[in-house]
């Protein structure tokens, strides 16, 4: 398999994003309900196509994530979060979520941060193991945070400094 071409997300990408994470929808990682039609875009008011980095393979979107700032408060504007990661169920396993999570450490060093953390649930063992090899630490849990499909589920809470 070729290595994809990561870039950042254009208007165009609402569709195929929006498409994307539907299919790979899981309580694996997701804390709100599978969404139903009618769909919202993808894209809105707080988070448009510049903050998504994406993965094309020939032509196709096969991942993205989403780097954002954990608040709006000017006293932490110096960190940014990785605050959605998703990969197409048929291209995983080949190193596309890796050169994600790469992508974003490195564009948030351009950016000035000091800091990049994400929130990760408890459960999603493959997330965790990827963001501990990518230079990620658990800073924190949030213990049985959520009830997902019956069952209590910890939020951690990992970072690492740029």
């Amino acid at each position: 398999m070729s290595q994809p071409r990561i870039r950042f997300g254009v208007p165009d990408d609402d569709a195929p994003l929006a498409r994307l994470d539907r299919e790979t929808w899981s309580h694996l990682h997701a804390v709100k309900p599978r969404d139903e039609p009618p769909y919202a875009p993808f894209f809105n008011e707080r988070f448009g196509p510049r903050d998504h980095l994406v993965a094309d393979l020939d032509g196709r979107l096969v991942g993205y994530v989403r780097i954002g700032y954990p608040t709006s408060l000017r006293a932490n504007a110096h960190v940014r979060q990785i605050q959605g990661l998703a990969v197409a169920d048929a291209v995983r396993g080949h190193g596309i979520g890796r050169t994600l999570v790469r992508s974003a450490v490195e564009h948030a060093r351009r950016q000035g941060a000091r800091r990049i953390t994400l929130r990760v649930l408890g459960h999603n063992l493959p997330a965790r193991r990827l963001y501990e090899a990518e230079g990620f630490v658990v800073e924190g849990v949030l213990p049985e945070e959520f009830l997902l499909d019956g069952a209590y589920v910890d939020d951690v809470l990992m970072g690492q400094t740029l």
